[in-house]
């Protein structure tokens, strides 16, 4: 069981909802949703039930179709699960309750009735099909759960000193140091090898062996694919998964569908990719037409970028062609030693850090009037009535032509400019380089 940030939240809905509401957490497959839950009621719960509607038995389910008689319903619960239910101090968890659309319309009437709490959990949730023919309750307080952040794999390490120092310093304007800060991107470089997955974190700290780690990645990359051709019989969705590492290396100013499928375009799959985005394990960055504090009026639903929601994944999904044992890959990720451009890596990596603390995805490409090469900030986030540009370097830090266009053009909308990079922390005319290790505290 390992410590999760989102258990405070739990705490806090607890107590501010006193039953008024029920709790939706979505989050992609393997996240570690159930595990937390379940460990929430154990801790803050005379009794709990658990219902897992993957596993569900049809008279389980069944309960659901009629919720006019609550006392039935209760009493068939507590018998199926040969558990008693204390009034206002009991939880019932709905697990993988896309599966059961019914029982998310129920909670409606569960809540109303106050007797007990509710926890749902789920991925995939509002696609068409999980959502046909059911009333959406309002009663819903919806959060998102995302892959272990860098914390919390220290956390899992056993470290937890490393990032209240990493934040005085980053509070205070100043670096680690040239040893702390070798280190320090050394173990950060580590974290995107393994990544957040709690499988796979679970067996780094049992095996610490890559290799094994790399089949558990597999193996989870192997589900969403499953997953995808549940969405998509035709298979485009697994195909645009697949393309996604190659998309970023490319380094181009969008995700160019037609070179993925050629028959379409990026108009022709904007209902696909927000299945994709639904299913959590994809992150999308739209273009922000006119940069500003709105940036969600005004983008662009055809010119996007694909990231996955846990970097670790995407290091393998990066070499999924390849057979671990035949290559010497991660350890030269690991030495920062790859001949390869890994601009991408950090980028996904970037990604996942701001989504996963709340920040929605935008980038802005200013075209060059002289060249075929155009000016692309990688991230824009809004602080303040005010934004602020992002650009992501492995290498070449020293030049950022991107940022000074940026500013230069949109002078007045700006708060802080960031270089997110390798080297450690240092600031020259105004722009704040930050080592990637730091860019949580954005």
């Amino acid at each position: 069981m390992f410590k999760r940030k989102i258990y405070d939240k739990l705490i806090e809905w607890k107590q501010t909802s006193n039953g008024k509401t029920a709790l939706l957490i979505e989050g992609a497959r393997r996240i570690g949703k159930s595990t937390i839950v379940e460990e929430f009621a154990k801790r803050e719960y005379k009794s709990y039930i658990l219902i897992d509607f993957s596993v569900a038995s049809k008279a389980v389910r069944e309960l659901f179709d009629d919720v006019s008689d609550l006392d039935y319903l209760f009493l068939q619960l507590q018998l199926q699960f040969n558990t008693d239910l204390h009034q206002r101090n009991s939880l019932i968890i709905f697990d993988e309750v896309q599966l059961c659309p019914r029982a998310r319309q129920a909670i409606k009437q569960l809540v109303k009735d106050y007797r007990y709490d509710y926890i749902e959990t789920g991925s995939l949730i509002s696609i068409k099909r999980n959502v046909k023919d059911i009333l959406i309750p309002s009663e819903e307080r919806k959060i998102n759960m995302y892959p272990m952040d860098y914390e919390e794999f220290l956390w899992a390490i056993d470290d937890k000193t490393t990032i209240p120092l990493i934040r005085k310093c980053y509070e205070s304007g100043r670096g680690v140091g040239e040893q702390a800060h070798r280190k320090l991107i050394r173990d950060f470089r580590l974290y995107m090898l393994v990544g957040g997955m709690p499988q796979a974190v679970s067996e780094y700290i049992r095996t610490n062996n890559l290799r094994m780690v790399d089949e558990v990645k597999r193996d989870i990359l192997n589900l969403y694919e499953d997953d995808f051709k549940k969405i998509d019989p035709t298979g485009k969705a697994s195909l645009l998964f697949d393309s996604i590492p190659a998309q970023l290396n490319k380094n181009a100013s969008r995700y160019q569908v037609s070179g993925v499928l050629r028959t379409e375009r990026a108009d022709s799959v904007l209902e696909l990719i927000a299945a994709m985005q639904d299913s959590r394990t994809v992150l999308v960055s739209y273009h922000a037409n006119d940069p500003n504090a709105g940036m969600a009026t005004n983008k662009d639903l055809t010119r996007f970028k694909l990231f996955l929601c846990d970097t670790g994944l995407f290091t393998t999904l990066m070499f999924k062609d390849r057979d671990f044992t035949e290559n010497d890959i991660y350890e030269k990720l690991l030495a920062d030693k790859l001949s390869a451009n890994l601009g991408y890596l950090y980028e996904n990596a970037v990604a996942q850090i701001l989504a996963a603390n709340g920040n929605e995805l935008f980038y802005h490409v200013i075209k060059n009037e002289t060249s075929k090469h155009n000016y692309e900030i990688d991230f824009l986030i809004a602080r303040k009535n005010k934004i602020c540009p992002i650009e992501v370097k492995s290498s070449g830090y020293k030049t950022h032509k991107s940022l000074d266009e940026f500013i230069n053009k949109f002078s007045g909308r700006i708060l802080n400019k960031y270089i997110i990079y390798t080297k450690d922390y240092a600031k020259e005319n105004d722009v704040i380089f930050l080592p990637v290790y730091m860019a949580q505290f954005l």
